[in-house]
């Protein structure tokens, strides 16, 4: 006959500790409910109030947009030996040109590779605003994951009966994974920013003389920096409601098996 085998059960200690991290768990949650997520509103309000100050980043009155194609720094300085006369021949060749280096004017492989070597400046004044923003993202990824590992901390076991405090529970925390997956894209926005402006200053580089592409860089700038104002709003809105909701039911949220006669707002 088998021997029956022993149930495991956790150690004293590590039950205990385990309860001290589950409560440390709830108080941070209860924190950002009560204390972070105001404050987040109220200071994020504020932000939006004075956007239309002359002090502000966000006052597209200060934002201005450098188009010049700038000349390729100079290499004078280099220590570097110059690569030989043959050498920039096949590096020219191997980026589908099979004239010399000295056959286009401006055209050609600069010691750092790029065919054409000129510099368009990033706007600073953009990219200010959306380091800014993306504190602000990060900010709230980072709140709603405390929110979130409470909200499932305080799950009951899977049984029959009451269950509405649970789906109050799975609502909510719904309404957090929306927030956090929002804050991703927003977080993505200046990655997206670069890229697109990058394809359009190449083309004002190749093409100095096209006044459109000039055009689209200045209107892509003044776009980021709207868009920069409207993320703002949307932060602020979803703070907003994340507090409404959760303290509409924070008492369904600490104890989803207690009294069922509370809906959920």
């Amino acid at each position: 006959m088998a021997a029956k085998v022993k149930p495991l059960s956790l150690e004293p200690d590590t039950e205990s500790s385990i309860k001290e991290f589950n409560l440390q768990v709830a108080t941070a949650a209860e924190d950002v409910i009560f204390r972070k997520f105001p404050e987040k509103i109220l200071s994020l309000q504020q932000l939006i109030e004075e956007m239309s100050s002359p002090a502000s980043d966000y006052n597209r009155a200060n934002l201005s947009t450098d188009v010049t194609v700038y000349p390729p720094p100079s290499h004078h300085d280099n220590t570097q030996p110059e690569p030989s006369s043959k050498k920039r021949r096949i590096d020219v060749i191997a980026n589908g040109d099979s004239k010399s280096p000295s056959g286009s004017e401006g055209v050609g492989p600069s010691p750092g590779g790029a065919v054409y070597p000129q510099l368009v400046r990033m706007n600073e004044h953009v990219r200010r605003v959306q380091q800014r923003n993306k504190a602000e993202f990060e900010d709230m990824v980072q709140l709603c994951d405390k929110v979130k590992l409470w909200i499932n901390l305080t799950m009951p076991r899977i049984e029959d009966g009451d269950n509405f405090g649970v789906q109050i529970q799975e609502e909510v925390l719904n309404e957090l994974s929306r927030a956090q997956e929002s804050a991703y894209s927003l977080r993505d926005a200046a990655r997206s920013h670069h890229l697109v402006r990058a394809k359009l200053c190449a083309k004002l580089i190749k093409y100095p003389n096209v006044e459109d592409y000039v055009i689209a860089v200045q209107d892509h700038d003044e776009k980021q920096l709207f868009m920069a104002r409207q993320h703002m709003f949307d932060v602020r809105n979803v703070y907003a409601i994340l507090f409404d909701i959760l303290t509409k039911n924070i008492q369904k949220i600490r104890a989803p098996k207690g009294n069922n006669s509370i809906g959920m707002y």
